[in-house]
């Protein structure tokens, strides 16, 4: 979701790096490409937010990191879902998906209620 601005609402960032993290490990880059492409491109992540973000969810608990090389034979620090990363993806997917369809319904409304 975003904001006026064009920036992620707080809370978005951090589910979209859990689910990009649910298929296996990936660096921050790789994290940032997910995103914009599962999206179409309508969320862009810039650098300073995502690395932040990163490393709140590591301390967190919710992801565990190791030093690595990426496809450019460049050193880069893999994240992983921790098994409690795996718990709280499922418990905010299962938060947004609530908030979308609540949101939705309000959206659709045809007429107002009478009280």
């Amino acid at each position: 979701m975003l904001d006026r601005d064009g920036g992620l609402l707080r809370g978005t960032l951090d589910v979209l790096i859990l689910k990009a993290l649910s298929w296996g490990p990936r660096h921050g880059y790789a994290v940032a490409e997910w995103i914009k492409v599962i999206t179409d491109g309508d969320v862009l992540v810039e650098e300073g937010p995502l690395y932040t973000a990163l490393h709140r969810l590591e301390k967190n608990g919710w992801l565990t990191a190791e030093w690595g090389y990426s496809e450019n034979n460049r050193k880069a620090k893999y994240y992983q879902l921790s098994r409690s990363g795996r718990q709280e993806l499922r418990e905010e997917m299962s938060s947004w998906e609530r908030y979308a369809r609540a949101i939705g319904k309000a959206l659709a409304a045809a007429s107002p209620l009478t009280a």
